[in-house]
Parts: structure tokens; C-alpha cells; sequence
């Protein structure tokens, strides 16, 4: 298993599959772009494949999450999910994406084996999303949400940030936009986690201001920490139900004791938090030992991998930092950590 000091197991693997996004989100990304990983730094398919069987059947991960950057610009998407679900035993599989994508892939995705998505949409008014993004395909994100629905790519959850003084009035019409077309919409409070490094706590959109503005609309019952788990998202009852809404409150009410993630980015390293500021490099190790496409890889070496693996979350700190201080945002910027 990969157990830390606290006795937590991860059971929950993240995998980044590309730094690259075709949105410059305000919060994540100056206009401009950041400098992409040059291609030799990132994983090979097979070495994606490879990481994830060794976490699958060496180290207990029971769930796999495809991110980025934006993972359906990743080519090899649709082969590794094939690869992945026919893996013993196999792990439950979803996507974090910005859905621009999505209409062109969603049903290839579900025959491939993927369970789900996360799509990413912070706003229902074209031109706010435009400001947002610094891109106009609003359009086409919602034509991926409906795509993926009726791909059974179920529950269809939707990612939402809210920005002050551009999208912070939009929360009662996107839970009623969400539960019209039967989305469960998960708010987030807004994390040190952009390029820039421009974030401030002060001023931040907190869960108790978004809890504020949907009772303002809706009557919210608390599900109660026992159906929690160690989700992220705090779940309230919309109107009785059977309809939920979430709330992701990394900075105010942080979730530390009960996470069970580790994170593998684009180029091969192990992150153990969100906000790590260290990471651990499986990528030398498997290129060390490369698979042998006739006769698979070597046990020894899959082994030494998942050691390795062990190790790094063995040295897992309590918490994120968050709430310290002195925190210090990493130095990757969110779209090269992977959601």
C-alpha cells in the first residue's frame, strides 16, 4: 500500500498527461502561455501505462484520474484508457478536462472504458467566459457536457470557480442551469495555484460565501461527513433531492486528514500534495529500466519503481499548508501538477 506517517492510504491516483491547455484561464495561466515541457521530458504512453499497472497492482490504487494541463489534447488519450481498463484488477477511471474537446471524443472514451468526466466551466455567459479564459468557445464546452451525458459518461460533474467581480453572481443560476440538465455542480474556492503567483487570500470567494448566495434560491440539507469519505467536496441536498451540489473548500476548510492521493505529472514525478513543494522522480527509474515489448517488463525493476513510489508517500506531510502563514505556493503552476 502507499501509506504515509498518519496512517492515510492512497488509493486515489492523479495522473497528468500533458502540461499544454488550449485555455488561458485567468487564475491558472498569464495570456501568453507558459513554456510547454519539451516532448523528451514527458511520459510515453507506455510509460503511463506502465506506472499506472505498477500503481494498480502493486500499490493498491483503486481509482485513476485523468488530468493536465488539458488531457484531451494528450494523442495517446483514448489507447491509454483502453490499456488501463483491461487491467486486473481494474481501476475506475474519469477525466478532468475543459470539455472543448469533448464532443469529439466522449463516445470513443466511454467505449474505451472511461467511467466519467469532471468538466470544467465557470460561467454561463458567453462573454465572461471569454474574459475569463481569453478564448470564445463557450459553445463548445457546453456541447461537450451534452455530448458526455449522453455518452454515459455519468455522473457528469462540472468544475466551477468563482472570481470576484466577474462570475461571483452566478451561483444560483448554475446550480438551477446544472440541475435542469442533471449535472452535479462542484463549486471551488479558488487555490495559490496560478503562474503568476498573484493570489490573495483576502478577497477570495470562500465556501461560506458561496453557501450564502445558493440559499439565497435553494433550501440545502448537509449530507453529513459520513457519506463524505475522503471526497474533497463537502455535498449539500438540493430542494429535497435528488439533485447535490458540492463544495470544494481547500483554503477554509481543508481536508488533509482523510486524502488518499498521490500524484503523478506529465514528466514522471510523484507529488504527494496539491501543494508540495517536492517531488520524487519515478521517471529516471523507468527509463533505467525500459519494458521489453516481447517480453514485458523486468519484475525486479517494477519493483525498485514501486519502492521508490512507497517511499515518497511515506514522507507525506499532515497537511497542505495552507492555513500556515508562511505558505509558499510551488513552484509548478496548476496545468503542470495535474487537477
Amino acid at each position: 500500500m502507499l501509506i504515509d506517517t498518519y496512517g492515510r492510504v492512497a488509493t486515489d491516483l492523479r495522473v497528468s498527461l500533458t502540461d499544454r491547455c488550449n485555455l488561458r484561464c485567468t487564475y491558472c495561466m498569464p495570456e501568453e502561455g507558459l513554456q510547454w515541457l519539451a516532448k523528451p521530458d514527458l511520459l510515453t504512453d507506455d510509460e503511463i501505462v506502465r506506472l499506472i499497472r505498477i500503481a494498480v497492482t502493486e500499490l493498491g490504487i483503486e481509482e485513476v484520474r485523468f488530468t493536465g494541463g488539458e488531457p484531451l489534447l494528450r494523442p495517446g488519450l483514448v489507447s491509454i484508457v483502453e490499456r488501463c481498463a483491461a487491467l486486473e484488477p481494474r481501476p475506475k477511471m474519469s477525466l478532468t478536462t475543459n470539455g472543448i474537446g469533448l464532443k469529439r471524443t466522449a463516445k470513443a472514451l466511454k467505449a474505451a472504458g472511461l467511467d466519467r468526466v469532471n468538466v470544467s466551466l465557470d460561467t454561463l455567459r458567453p462573454d465572461v467566459f471569454k474574459t475569463l479564459t481569453r478564448r470564445d468557445r463557450h459553445r463548445d464546452v457546453l456541447e461537450g457536457l451534452e455530448a458526455a451525458r449522453d455518452a454515459g459518461l455519468t455522473p457528469v460533474k462540472v468544475n466551477t470557480v468563482l472570481m470576484p467581480g466577474l462570475n461571483d453572481d452566478e451561483a444560483p443560476d448554475l446550480l438551477a442551469w446544472a440541475v435542469e440538465n442533471d449535472y452535479e455542480l462542484r463549486f471551488i474556492e479558488q487555490m495559490p495555484l496560478d503562474a503568476q503567483h498573484g493570489w490573495k487570500r483576502d478577497g477570495m470567494i470562500t465556501a461560506g460565501d458561496i453557501l450564502a448566495s445558493l440559499r439565497t434560491r435553494f433550501d440545502l440539507t448537509e449530507e453529513g461527513s459520513e457519506r463524505r469519505g475522503s471526497a474533497p467536496a463537502e455535498r449539500w441536498v438540493v430542494d429535497g433531492g435528488p439533485h447535490r451540489v458540492g463544495v470544494i473548500a481547500s483554503v477554509t476548510r481543508p481536508f488533509c486528514a482523510a486524502c488518499d492521493r498521490t500524484r503523478l505529472t506529465a514528466d514522471g514525478q510523484v507529488r504527494t500534495c496539491l501543494f508540495a513543494r517536492e517531488e520524487t522522480d519515478l521517471r529516471a527509474a523507468l527509463r533505467a529500466a525500459p519494458e521489453d515489448a516481447a517480453k514485458g517488463s523486468d519484475a525486479a525493476a517494477d519493483a525498485e519503481i514501486a519502492r521508490v513510489w512507497r517511499l515518497a508517500m511515506w514522507g507525506k506531510k499532515a497537511g497542505s499548508g495552507l492555513d500556515d502563514p508562511t505558505f509558499l505556493q510551488p513552484d509548478r503552476p496548476m496545468s503542470a501538477i495535474g487537477g
